[in-house]
Formats: C-alpha cells, sequence, structure tokens
C-alpha cells in the first residue's frame, strides 16, 4: 500500500480523492492545518499532496521545511494559478504542481510516474555504493585493498549485482583460479566478505553460486 499525507484544508476535496485513490491501494490521510501535518511522522509516508493555500503557514514554506529535512516526493495542489508560484515550489524541491481543478485520475498518474522516479533513482544510490575505477573497487567511498583473485571475482559480482553467478561463470571469468571443484571460490568469497565488514551483502545461492545483494 503507498502512503500518502495530504495537507490540504478543503476536507471534502481530500475526502473525495481519498476515495478514488483508495481504490488503487493507495491510503491518504489529510491534515487540514499546516502545523499537525508537518507533525505526523513524515518518515512513515510514501508522498507528499501539498496545498499551498493554508492556515497558518503558507504552503510553500511547508515545502521548504519538508525539503530541508526528508527525502519524501511532494505533489503540490493548489487552486493558485500564479506563475511564480509555481517556479518557486519547483525550485523549493517539489518534484510536481498540479493546478485545481483537476480529475483524480490525473493525479493518481502523476503519484504513479514519481514513485517510479523515485524508486528509480534509489536502485541508482545503492548501487552506486559500489565504484569500481581501474583495477580497484570501491564501497562507499571507500578503497577495497584486495588480491587479484579477490578482484576478478567481486568485479563480476559488482557488474551483475542482484543477478545470482553461478560458480563456472565465477570461475571462467578469472584467470588467476583454474580449481573449479575446490574450495578456492569460497575461501575468495569469505575474504571479500570480510573486507567488507558485511557478510550479508554477498549471498550464497543454494546450487547455483554467488551474487551481491
Amino acid at each position: 500500500m503507498v502512503n500518502i499525507l495530504m495537507i490540504e484544508d478543503d476536507s471534502e476535496f481530500a475526502e473525495l480523492l481519498g476515495e478514488y485513490l483508495e481504490a488503487f491501494d493507495m491510503k491518504v490521510t489529510n491534515y487540514e492545518d499546516a502545523y499537525l501535518g508537518l507533525s505526523a511522522g513524515i518518515k512513515k509516508f510514501d508522498i507528499l499532496i501539498l496545498d499551498l493555500t493554508l492556515p497558518g503557514m503558507d504552503g510553500l514554506e511547508v515545502c521548504k521545511e519538508v525539503t530541508d529535512k526528508y527525502d519524501i516526493p511532494i505533489i503540490i495542489s493548489s487552486a493558485r494559478s500564479d506563475l511564480n508560484d509555481k517556479i518557486t515550489a519547483l525550485e523549493l524541491g517539489a518534484d510536481d504542481y498540479l493546478p485545481k481543478p483537476y480529475d483524480p485520475k490525473e493525479m493518481y498518474a502523476r503519484i504513479q510516474s514519481i514513485l517510479r522516479r523515485y524508486d528509480n533513482k534509489k536502485a541508482i544510490k545503492e548501487v552506486s555504493d559500489f565504484e569500481i575505477k581501474g583495477d580497484t573497487i570501491y564501497f562507499k567511498g571507500k578503497a577495497l585493498q584486495l588480491t587479484p583473485a579477490e578482484f576478478e571475482v567481486f568485479y563480476l559480482l559488482v557488474k551483475n549485482r542482484g543477478i545470482a553467478q553461478s560458480r563456472e561463470q565465477i570461475i571462467n571469468s578469472s584467470s588467476t583460479m583454474s580449481d573449479i571443484k575446490g574450495k578456492s571460490l569460497d575461501v575468495i568469497i569469505s575474504k571479500i566478505r570480510t573486507k567488507l565488514n558485511d557478510s550479508s551483502l554477498i549471498q550464497a545461492i543454494r546450487g547455483v553460486g554467488y551474487k551481491l545483494v
């Protein structure tokens, strides 16, 4: 389920949108007051739908506070048609600006699009924990001190992160290993895990080989 935080002082509008999105396994929790919305525990939500004209605190101020403190996608949902408002909201970090009135179908499509982009960004960020430069592999910015055999084995796993590599594939990709049936590969994997200081990153796939998760 997608958990949506909405800060919207038009409760009827929020309720109608919530009822529509519920059919797509999306739950909308709305706060009419900006301060209550900000204290709702933003980290537990997947996306924020934010009105600009709010009592007590302007939506642009809310947008700035959220983007300064949290990594959550924001869709501005507002009847304010001033181009400067739209530009300011996007400059502050909002991901989209949907002027009212709009069809709930359009909001659903925007939510889907933005969540896909955020998922891709997270995946890229995870992969970028590892970086290959020449004959050195970096993990979270720190160079790993690997032997030639360890480098060849780990290079293949990094390049194919998330995809299981058979023992034969790993051995055949290495110019420094020839003992397919022996324990050489298992020893090398063990040493790499130690240097990563996290044994869970390289997963043994029973009957197949290994993969970097």
